[in-house]
């Protein structure tokens, strides 16, 4: 089974859509959503909406902390961040709200775990930025792969028994075989605000047998992305970033 998974797609529509096109002209045959499906961005209804159709049809989707946030009285977040939050509020409907607010923090999938940001306590929103923080994370867990997102930044961490673990660099749409001797997490980058200096929409195709990894990037609508930011009266710094990928 191929599976399309989309981690931080933050109410960008223009990533999102173009990224849930991508996946399925290359034949995905289900999807994840690895959370923070709001926050930052001017869709966040219109995202909510899709995801919530796509979980009618047998898809996962997880919890991120912009996620939480839109319930919670004082969230731990920049300034920024929180003036996204209170305006996305104001769009969503209790139905979008609910169904955020109930959303798991992990998804354990036989020898897969799904989680938002990491393993060792999902609901602290601890980053993975090192070999020692998905160590870490992969001793948390038996389940020898693991995905996450929220650091926005693809990464892939392998670990091989009674060896420290490796960090490999992702190349952009191609294979990675996962080998069943090494123990993976994959920190699968951003749909909908990248910071690792590429603006394109970033999201994994995972495959179960053999079991492979593709981190796909996908070029979007950059511009109407940004203008809708400015549009909806949202700080200017979450429109400029888009074009820079940071």
């Amino acid at each position: 089974m191929l599976t399309a998974v989309f981690a931080d797609i933050h109410a960008n529509r223009e990533a999102f859509s173009a990224s849930l096109a991508d996946a399925r002209r290359r034949g995905a045959e289900r999807m994840v959503f690895l959370g923070d499906l709001v926050g930052y961005g001017a869709d966040p209804d219109w995202v909510c909406d899709q995801v919530m159709e796509a979980c009618e049809s047998g898809a996962l989707a997880l919890r991120g902390n912009h996620d939480s946030a839109i319930g919670e009285a004082e969230p731990d977040m920049n300034a920024d961040a929180m003036r996204a939050i209170v305006w996305t509020r104001t769009r969503l409907d209790a139905g979008q709200a609910a169904f955020l607010a109930g959303l798991p923090l992990e998804i354990a999938e036989r020898d897969t775990l799904f989680v938002h940001a990491n393993a060792w306590a999902p609901e602290g929103w601890g980053y993975i930025r090192s070999p020692g923080d998905a160590e870490r994370s992969l001793r948390s867990t038996a389940h020898r792969l693991t995905l996450c997102g929220h650091t926005h930044v693809p990464a892939l961490y392998h670990m091989a028994p009674l060896r420290p673990p490796g960090r490999h660099e992702p190349t952009a749409n191609a294979i990675i075989p996962l080998a069943t001797t090494r123990r993976w997490l994959a920190v699968l980058g951003a749909v909908g605000q990248p910071r690792d200096g590429n603006p394109a929409a970033c999201y994994g195709l995972l495959r179960d047998a053999p079991a492979e990894l593709t981190y796909v990037r996908v070029p979007y609508n950059v511009d109407s992305a940004a203008r809708k930011i400015l549009a909806a009266g949202l700080p200017e710094g979450l429109a400029a970033r888009l074009a820079k990928g940071r």
